[in-house]
Parts: C-alpha cells; sequence; structure tokens
C-alpha cells in the first residue's frame, strides 16, 4: 500500500475550540465550540456510510442521489452525527487539554442543539485529580505501636468470644455494666417533637452509648438509675454531619424505657461449644486461633497508626479543596473501604458496628483527608510504577473469607456484585505504596494496648436517617448470606 492511501485512511483529528475555566482545584468548567466545517464534514462522512443501504422509492439500494438521502434521512443524520461530535468532542477535550476526569461531565446532553448553520457549542463541568507537587516521602520517622500477645491477651479475649455464647437471664434491680438491657428509644426535639423511635432495642451496658449520628456519654450511669418498667431521660447533641442539616449540632432528649435487664451467665467450654466456634477439637486449638486474630488486630492498628502519621506527612501541604458533591459520594466509599479493611482484620461485627458511627460523624471530614492521600498515593504509585496484580487480589480475598467465614469464591462474586472492586484495587494500590513509603521510613517502636470497648454500638440515628445509607453497613458478604 502506497503512503498515499495510508494517509487517506488515517482519521482526521476533530478541530475544536476549547476555553477551559478553573472554578476550584478538582473542578474545570469547560466550553466547546465546534467549527461548522468539521460539523459539515460529519455530516458527509454520514451520508457516505448510509449511501450503500438507504432505500427510496424509485430508487435501487445505493443509486439514490446523495443529496435526496441527506434530506430524507435529515432527522436520523442529525441524532447520529450529533451524538457522534459529542463523543469525539469529549474525548478530544480530555486529550488536548491533558485532564484527568475523576468523574463523569456534568452535561446536559439532551440540550445540545446540532444547528442547521454555525458551530455547535456546548458547555459543562468535569471534576479531576488536583495538580499539586509530590510533598518529600522518603525518610519519615514514624513511631510504630508494638506489643507482643500474652497469655492474659487470650484470655481476655476467650471471655469476651465466650461471653458472645453466652446464656442471658433474668436479673432483677437496676442495670450494671455488661448487662443486657431491652429498652424502648424515643428521641424528641427542642420543641418536643418525635425525631425518631426504636422499639425493644436490645443493649449491652457500656460507659458510651454509639448511635449513627450523634453519642451519649455516660449511659452506664443513666440507665443505672432504671427499673424495669420505668423511664430515664438524657440531652445529647447530633452530629455536625447527620443526613438531616436542619437538625446538626442540636440538642435532642432521648427518653429510654426500661422494658427488661437480662445477665450474662458464661457458657462452659464444652467440646460442644469448641465446635460451634469453629470445629476446634481443644481448647488450646481455639486459644491458638483467638492468638493469631488478635496478632491480626495488632497488624491492623499498627498499619493505622503508621498509615495516620504518613498521612498526616504528605498531606501537610494540601491546602487544596474538595467539591462537596465529590464528598458526599464518596463518603460511602470510605465507609466500605473500613469496613474491608477491618473485616480483614479479623474484627468482630460489633467492632466494625462502633468504629462506623464513629467515622460518620465526621465522615465529610474523614473522606476529606482520605482523598487528598488518596491522591497523593496514586501520583506516588504512578511515578514508582507501583500496579495491582491478580494475585493481590486472591490474597485480599482469602483474608476476607477466612475472617467471614465463606469461600474466596462467594466473597469475590459478593464484591463484584455489590460493585467493590474498584474499592478492593484502591485499596491494594495504596497499600502497596504505604510499604514502599515506610520502607524508605525509619521507625521506633512504642508500647501498645488493646483500647477496651467503652461504647456500645446500635444501628439506629437520631435523625431517623443515618448518613450515607439507612443502616450500618457490615460486609457485602454477611449481608448476601443473611438475606439466603
Amino acid at each position: 500500500m502506497s503512503d498515499e492511501s495510508s494517509a487517506v485512511l488515517e482519521p482526521q483529528i476533530l478541530k475544536l475550540d476549547i476555553t477551559v475555566e478553573e472554578l476550584s482545584t478538582c473542578q474545570r468548567k469547560v466550553k466547546v465550540s465546534i467549527p461548522r466545517e468539521e460539523i459539515d464534514r460529519y455530516h458527509e462522512e454520514a451520508v457516505g456510510d448510509l449511501m450503500p443501504t438507504a432505500l427510496l422509492p424509485g430508487f435501487r439500494p445505493g443509486r439514490a442521489p446523495r443529496k435526496l438521502v441527506g434530506s430524507r434521512f435529515k432527522t436520523e443524520l442529525g441524532d447520529q452525527i450529533r451524538s457522534k461530535l459529542l463523543n469525539d468532542a469529549l474525548t478530544r477535550v480530555t486529550e488536548q487539554e491533558k485532564l484527568a476526569p475523576i468523574s463523569e461531565p456534568d452535561l446536559d446532553v439532551a440540550a445540545v442543539i446540532l444547528p442547521d448553520e454555525g458551530p455547535m457549542t456546548f458547555e459543562f463541568t468535569i471534576e479531576v485529580r488536583p495538580e499539586f507537587e509530590l510533598p518529600e516521602w522518603k525518610g519519615l520517622a514514624i513511631k510504630r505501636p508494638a506489643r507482643e500477645i500474652d497469655e492474659a491477651d487470650v484470655e481476655e479475649a476467650l471471655t469476651n468470644l465466650l461471653r458472645e455464647r453466652g446464656r442471658l437471664v433474668p436479673a432483677k434491680g437496676s442495670p450494671q455494666p455488661g448487662d443486657l438491657v431491652v429498652a424502648n428509644l424515643r428521641f424528641s426535639g427542642a420543641d418536643g417533637k418525635l425525631l425518631s423511635h426504636a422499639e425493644e432495642m436490645e443493649i449491652v451496658v457500656r460507659p458510651k452509648l454509639s448511635l449513627a449520628d450523634a453519642e451519649l456519654d455516660g449511659f452506664a450511669d443513666l440507665v443505672a438509675k432504671a427499673k424495669a418498667g420505668e423511664t430515664v431521660s438524657s440531652q445529647l447533641t447530633v452530629s455536625e454531619e447527620a443526613a438531616v442539616e436542619s437538625l446538626r449540632g442540636q440538642t435532642v432528649t432521648m427518653e429510654l424505657e426500661l422494658l427488661d435487664l437480662k445477665r450474662f451467665e458464661m457458657p462452659e467450654l464444652t467440646p460442644e461449644l469448641l465446635g460451634d466456634l469453629g470445629d476446634f477439637e481443644t481448647a488450646e486449638d481455639l486459644r491458638e486461633a483467638i492468638r493469631k486474630q488478635l496478632e491480626n488486630q495488632l497488624g491492623w492498628h499498627q498499619r493505622k497508626q503508621v498509615r495516620q502519621q504518613v498521612s498526616d506527612s504528605l498531606t501537610a501541604s494540601a491546602t487544596w479543596e474538595l467539591p462537596p458533591d465529590l464528598l458526599r459520594r464518596q463518603s460511602q466509599r470510605e465507609l466500605e473501604r473500613s469496613i474491608l479493611e477491618l473485616r480483614r482484620s479479623g474484627f468482630d461485627d460489633d467492632s466494625i458496628r462502633r468504629y462506623v458511627n464513629e467515622l460518620r460523624q465526621s465522615v465529610m471530614a474523614s473522606t476529606a483527608r482520605a482523598l487528598k492521600e488518596h491522591f497523593i498515593l496514586e501520583k506516588i504509585a504512578e511515578a514508582e510504577k507501583v500496579a495491582d496484580s491478580p494475585a493481590d487480589y486472591d490474597t485480599e480475598i482469602r483474608a476476607i473469607a477466612a475472617q467471614s467465614g465463606e469461600s474466596p469464591r462467594r466473597v469475590r462474586a459478593s464484591l463484584e456484585r455489590r460493585g467493590l472492586m474498584d474499592v478492593l484495587r484502591n485499596q491494594i494500590i495504596e497499600r502497596k505504596t504505604i510499604d514502599l513509603i515506610t520502607s524508605e521510613a525509619t521507625f521506633t517502636d512504642i508500647p501498645f494496648e488493646f483500647p477496651k470497648p467503652d461504647a456500645e454500638a446500635i444501628d439506629h440515628a437520631v435523625c431517623g436517617v443515618a448518613a450515607g445509607e439507612d443502616e450500618i453497613p457490615t460486609t457485602a458478604v454477611a449481608r448476601e448470606s443473611e438475606s439466603e
């Protein structure tokens, strides 16, 4: 084939007049004008593609005059040309302006008109990755929590585990820490109007009560004043990130009607219970499994504290603002990412619920920090050619499966159905990049104590709706297992 023939086959680049306005660090307003000659060129190409198959009365297929075909199929051709011009123009804008989109363009396609004369114009806003100079990430000084898992740790964890299998027995008197109360909850605003209520909630008595959009300090002291059939009340402050904007920061009243009181009776570690807990043959096998779980949890605490220090260092100079709409969209992703990481590290549902309730009450600020960290880690990963591999996904999925009791195949299918594989990918890339950063860091070990749970978390929002979704997420696998 000659050079001349090859040149004829090369697609022509769409010529555009583009104006890009920077609205903020991550937002651009783009105005596009497609010259008339380009519209005419696309029209001629579309008519040429239609000619061989166009059917018009009095003409054999492919024999109708070009002008008549263009006129007869004007509407169909107009829609086709408009759509193709839009798609090609959006692609060209991204390439020519070197934009790095992080969302779809905010474009009203139906409002874009293909004119009979003059240029075709349209405009849109789009969110893009922020542009910034990479901070210095080599040679960070990091404090790393460290401890040996000893027998006392194992025994305490075993006691907590057995407590979950304990028998609840009726109790008299006032609730004590560790008891389980059955109660009706009512939440009212300053005007006395009922905001939400929850019936027959089972709540373990702890110093704090954690809700999706508020936290009550002194919960154990509050219920200690009541007996079955009595009602106690307390005031609490709604989170600044509650789903109902008008209630943020407001003081509301919680009324708790105590219906019943029960105490846990610890079970005996019988062969039957060992089997129920995981087909363990001996108590020592169970203790060894608990030790490994504690080591996984210690690893999570280490990664969390190390990552927090890395994040603080990397984002110290990231003063750029992020669009509120982006933060709102990403907040649920941040919750899901946190849940996957907690599940992978062997935390139970109660621990996950407590953490998620805490995160929800500052989710916008947490998401802003996480997104800034993500953009910086992503840029480091690109510069250092950090990539994911199929083996990385297999490792992550096996870890989640081991903690959830499900098969890896089932976990993978669940993540894919819920669209969480991209969350998993981000998690893999970020962890590998953090590993790269820490490989260049210097560490000082500091003593670590496992945090003692002082809050009881329940699936209820004072406002009636939790920010992000209407119930506390556990995991994709857990939810699907419950539905089957």
